[in-house]
């Protein structure tokens, strides 16, 4: 399980016209403790409403 996938499920939840919250709870009902958190979802659903469907993380500044 990679967070990329779970990234696409996301995608998936979006493109059926779920909300944030109802993925997070589809998530952990399948996936359990590895599902993203609610706020991490919710992040995901802003850049999807954004046109921004890129499943990898976007480059940080500063120190690892």
């Amino acid at each position: 399980l990679t967070k990329q996938h779970l990234r696409e499920v996301l995608i998936f939840c979006f493109n059926w016209k779920k909300n944030a919250a109802e993925a997070h709870r589809m998530l952990i009902e399948v996936y359990g403790d590895a599902a993203p958190t609610d706020k991490s979802c919710r992040e995901w659903f802003r850049r999807f409403k954004d046109g921004d469907f890129s499943v990898e993380d976007k480059p940080r500044s500063g120190q690892p």
